[in-house]
């Protein structure tokens, strides 16, 4: 009964999320001005918890996503000691005024008028390997951390990536191969790459709003703060084996965005390597490509990181790593990332698989290796988190935008009107330049 209680309480914390309408806007939700974990102790209206799930409901969540170790378990993604990455500056205060038209309204809006619209923390331009553009708000501070939500995925599908142009993963091998505890699960007989482009039939509902979804089972699995009577899947590795396919339907035939698939690539790549998610990022990118800051995953009972959404980082970081991308994988005369694996992402997916899936508002679009691709004329693809969290790189422009968020509905339907518009605005404006 309490495990029941426990699920329903978590709907209701997202339903919450659901009423747009009550939402105070950017100024009057800024954490600072809100007073959360401000005193010695807090008062006890002013005290969030990841044990009831206050810390993440909005505007709480606006105080929460730079402080998520404060909250829950977590495990470093070291950084460089030495070498840092670092950006000359040019800042165009125009950019503030580049102005263009959201998705279905008829008012012009601003870029700086863009920013508050989607509770934006911090954003940075960079064009052609200088920052042009940077601005911090609510709790979010220069040499901060922040949640980096499913923008997570894109950094675990660039290991997987990585791997696979390295050869030590087979992207054409069933993922009961690499992991024999997945044999009898919906990913047994998906491929990596399946699992990679978010093609595997498996029945497994992301609607927060339903508490009955098996996020939810996913959730507890990976919560730290279970009821005493739970009794279900003690991690997320037991949980993805209880995973089954959806009847009829059989992997590849079309995209579905489900969390799951991150966790099982991040599995595959652990059991390949014998290295954790975090350690495996740190050798791979965040050392070599010169990271300042450690950044952080959370963890679920069993120490296992949230593949799917758990990584913590720096907005300056975030930016290295984008410019590195859209450099081919290179800093300087270094190669980072094989070119290989940076391009096969840039080109993007199956074109026809992802507008069968259960995304049709993003036409033209694809995905591959955890990258979204608006298959635009510029050619940018990005990485996107819930509320409003972005990598965005656009070829063409020879520009990276990276942005973190704190908006308060989670999915990206309710940015993308005054970020996607705006972002080909400022590529516009740049490419005059």
């Amino acid at each position: 009964m309490r495990t029941k209680v426990f699920y329903i309480i978590m709907a209701v914390f997202c339903l919450s999320i659901m009423a747009a309408q009550t939402f105070p806007d950017a100024k009057e939700s800024d954490p600072n001005t809100m007073g959360w974990m401000q005193g010695f102790p807090p008062p006890a209206d002013k005290t969030l918890s990841a044990a009831d799930g206050s810390f993440f409901v909005f505007p709480a969540l606006r105080y929460s996503v730079t402080h998520m170790r404060e909250f829950m378990p977590t495990r470093e993604v070291r950084a460089a000691k030495e070498k840092y990455f670092t950006f000359k500056t040019r800042i165009d205060d125009a950019i503030d005024s580049v102005t263009f038209m959201p998705t279905g309204e008829s008012t012009p809006m601003t870029w700086a008028e863009s920013l508050e619209k989607n509770y934006t923390d911090g954003i940075i331009v960079v064009h052609k390997g200088k920052i042009v553009y940077e601005k911090y708000a609510g709790s979010l501070k220069p040499d901060g951390l922040h949640a980096a939500m499913s923008v997570s995925k894109s950094f675990t599908g660039t290991l997987g990536a990585i791997l696979i142009a390295e050869g030590v993963i087979d992207e054409t091998k069933l993922v009961g191969e690499y992991v024999p505890e997945l044999k009898q699960s919906a990913f047994g007989d998906a491929t990596v790459r399946q699992v990679l482009d978010m093609t595997t039939s498996i029945q497994y509902s992301e609607d927060y709003n339903d508490p009955n979804a098996e996020v939810w089972k996913f959730t507890a699995a990976g919560n730290p703060f279970r009821p005493a009577d739970y009794n279900g899947p003690r991690n997320y590795y037991e949980y993805l084996a209880t995973v089954q396919k959806i009847p009829g339907q059989e992997h590849g035939e079309k995209f579905g965005y489900r969390t799951i698939n991150t966790d099982v690539m991040g599995w595959i790549i652990s059991r390949v390597t014998g290295k954790s998610i975090t350690e495996l990022l740190s050798e791979k990118i965040w050392v070599p490509m010169g990271a300042k800051y450690d950044g952080y995953y959370q963890l679920d009972p069993s120490g296992i990181a949230f593949a799917g959404g758990g990584f913590n980082l720096n907005l300056r970081d975030m930016a290295a790593f984008g410019e590195m991308l859209r450099n081919g994988g290179k800093v300087g005369r270094k190669q980072i990332i094989p070119a290989a694996a940076v391009q096969d992402i840039a080109n993007g997916g199956d074109k026809a698989v992802f507008a069968r899936g259960d995304h049709p508002e993003l036409v033209g679009w694809s995905y591959r290796s955890m990258w979204w691709n608006t298959g635009n004329a510029d050619g940018a693809y990005c990485a996107r988190g819930v509320h409003g969290q972005t990598i965005y790189i656009d070829p063409a422009a020879q520009m990276v935008i990276v942005r973190f968020g704190s908006h308060p509905m989670a999915a990206n339907k309710y940015n993308d009107p005054w970020s996607l518009p705006a972002y080909q605005a400022v590529a516009d404006y740049l490419m005059k330049k």
